[in-house]
């Protein structure tokens, strides 16, 4: 079966064919409308789930707990700021500012060193390793996070358990 020939101004004859070939030629030709459409979803996740997360939690910094009962009270104060002002928490602010900052500068002390030798100087199965010596720790944390989901989704696992107890 064939198709006849399309008149030459339809939307048919303008790309590969219809609707979609004509979207098709206006991402081809529009490349920063692509960009947009590209972004646009996961900015919109940044915005709303992330910004939004610490928007309320920031939102939440303004209320207090009452010492009696535990309970939250819903009025809007500064005294949860100020218990930050108390020398026991001044101390353990700057303790730990002093820490990461220390732990910071030993790390990149110790990391630019070798990230330049790995980049510049090293060849062959050398490179190999530098990556996978780098590479391995950022892996790890799937790895465990896999056994886990595995022990908990187990026949043994815990969510069994619970779900046998909930009959």
């Amino acid at each position: 079966m064939t198709m006849a020939a399309a008149p030459a101004g339809s939307a048919i004859s303008a790309g590969r064919g219809g609707v979609f070939g004509a979207l098709s030629d206006i991402l081809w030709r529009n490349p920063r409308l692509t960009l947009v459409l590209m972004l646009t979803p996961p900015l919109l996740w940044l915005g709303i789930i992330y910004l939004g997360s610490l928007f309320a939690l920031l939102l939440q910094s303004f209320f207090s707990i009452d010492e009696y009962s535990g309970l939250i009270n819903r009025e809007f104060t500064l005294s949860t700021y100020a218990e930050l002002l108390k020398p026991a928490n001044i101390d353990i602010i700057v303790r730990t500012l002093a820490m990461s900052a220390s732990v910071t500068v030993g790390a990149a002390i110790i990391a630019f060193p070798i990230a330049y030798f790995a980049a510049r100087y090293a060849r062959g199965k050398w490179k190999a390793m530098f990556y996978l010596g780098i590479m391995l720790p950022l892996w790890s944390s799937y790895l465990v996070k896999v056994y886990a989901w595995k022990l908990i989704l187990a026949r043994e696992g815990i969510l069994n358990w619970l779900f046998a107890k909930l009959h």
